[in-house]
């Protein structure tokens, strides 16, 4: 797998579309937050790049869309999430696509926050096709069968009612509701064996049954995968802060591209994962 700090200094006008997964940004996290703001520029800077994919867990936690649109101006100018909406949505002017799939942490994630930088909310699992090959995108979840206790969790997580209940109570009770959540999914994961959160064999055939390849995050173990005989599974890294005692902290990301030569058949475009570096 190549490793580069920019994803200007590949091919810049051979790359047709970035994934990315797992980035969890928060506030708490600003070595996170600037990485992805380097991942932007370096997709601003990409002359062909015609899609953004972010396939889940895109941020740690997520409230509601009204947390940040009912800011006023005044504290818009100054939240952290501010530089982000603006590099996305220049993107989009640029004619960049961004698509947005929920994960696991942002199931309360709303098209009217992606609106704000022409993105667009996908369901999942999304096809697309690349090359001649048909791939099935997902964030990852849903294939972790063995574990049934989240599975019923995700379940309820989510039902409209249950998100629709969650989004009517107050924006103080859903971040107190969302942190006990979080300290107990850290405590259950921490009994569980390794093998019980990963993906389930049988669950990756036949979700891949009707496709070519299949692509996604979550599990946060990043790899390729011989999902079949003649089918594989790419799995995106998440976004991780590494030497975290030193002055300048470098975060890594395994994350996909879709590589078409603009003078070849469209027939011939590949998918490839790529170490993303950012020095923090």
């Amino acid at each position: 797998m190549q490793t580069f700090n920019h994803l200007i200094t590949t091919r810049p006008h051979e790359m047709r579309q970035v994934f990315i997964s797992d980035l969890h940004l928060s506030p708490e996290e600003p070595a996170l937050v600037q990485a992805f703001l380097a991942l932007l520029d370096d997709c601003l800077a990409l002359p062909a790049l015609k899609r953004l994919f972010i396939l889940g867990d895109w941020f740690e936690v997520w409230i509601g869309d009204d947390a940040y649109l009912t800011l006023s101006d005044d504290a818009r100018q100054t939240h952290w999430l501010t530089p982000l909406i603006a590099k996305l949505k220049q993107l989009r002017i640029n004619g960049c696509e961004i698509l947005v799939m929920h994960g696991n942490r942002d199931f309360l994630l709303g098209q009217p926050f992606c609106n704000l930088f022409g993105g667009e909310l996908i369901d999942e699992p999304h096809m697309l096709t690349i090359g001649q090959q048909h791939y099935r995108l997902e964030h990852g979840d849903a294939l972790c069968t063995d574990d049934k206790k989240y599975q019923f969790f995700r379940k309820i997580m989510r039902n409209r009612l249950t998100q629709w209940y969650l989004l009517n109570k107050s924006l103080e009770k859903r971040l107190a509701i969302a942190e006990k959540m979080r300290q107990k999914s850290q405590q259950n994961n921490a009994n569980k064996a390794a093998h019980i959160m990963d993906v389930n064999d049988e669950a990756v055939i036949q979700a891949v049954a009707n496709s070519d390849a299949l692509l996604h995050g979550h599990t946060h173990r990043p790899d390729i995968h011989q999902a079949t005989t003649d089918k594989k599974r790419y799995v995106l890294g998440d976004w991780r802060r590494l030497n975290k005692d030193t002055r300048k902290p470098t975060v890594s990301a395994v994350i996909g591209v879709m590589i078409a030569n603009a003078h070849s058949d469209s027939n011939k475009a590949k998918f490839e994962l790529v170490e993303f570096s950012s020095l923090v």
